[in-house]
């Protein structure tokens, strides 16, 4: 299974969870946003994502959608080439990530990725979840659901202390 939390980087706390029978992330950010809109009414204006999200289409489709996505651009096959440069074919979603994605502002924004999206990934961790010891997506999505509960209950505890 593969277990997904959407989290918002000012609280820390998690937002949405997904969870499909994929064995890889790609292709995963606009089901996450998809859940996002559902439960929420609305997208957010941006995603912070980690590189194996980075599926050309998903970008594509929620550029349309006004959403700016922020991950890393794939390292080209050709050293010379840029990176960042749009390519023949991209869409204008896809050449604005590009080119969005080689500002400092937008680096700036993917470092705190670490201390972010992936301080939630690692607290799951810390806590046990580093397999699913059920069987069936049903079951396992209640346990990633119960992990999001806790987390945010820890969350809350933390913001109500400050």
């Amino acid at each position: 299974f593969n277990l997904g939390f959407a989290s918002d980087p000012r609280s820390g706390m998690i937002a949405a969870v997904t969870l499909d029978n994929s064995g890889s992330d790609k292709g995963q950010l606009r089901p996450m946003s998809e859940r996002l809109a559902a439960v929420y009414g609305v997208r957010p204006g941006k995603h912070l994502a980690d590189g194996g999200f980075t599926k050309l289409a998903d970008i594509e489709a929620l550029a349309a959608a006004g959403v700016a996505v922020f991950a890393p651009v794939p390292k080209p096959r050709d050293a010379a080439r840029d990176p960042h440069a749009p390519r023949d074919g991209d869409g204008p979603g896809v050449a604005a990530w590009r080119q969005r994605m080689g500002s400092e502002a937008a680096k700036a924004v993917y470092k705190e990725r670490a201390a972010t999206a992936e301080c939630v990934n690692a607290q799951c961790r810390n806590r046990g979840l580093l397999r699913f010891l059920v069987r069936g997506i049903e079951k396992a999505r209640t346990v990633g659901l119960w992990h999001a509960l806790a987390h945010n209950m820890t969350c809350t505890g933390r913001l109500l202390a400050t």
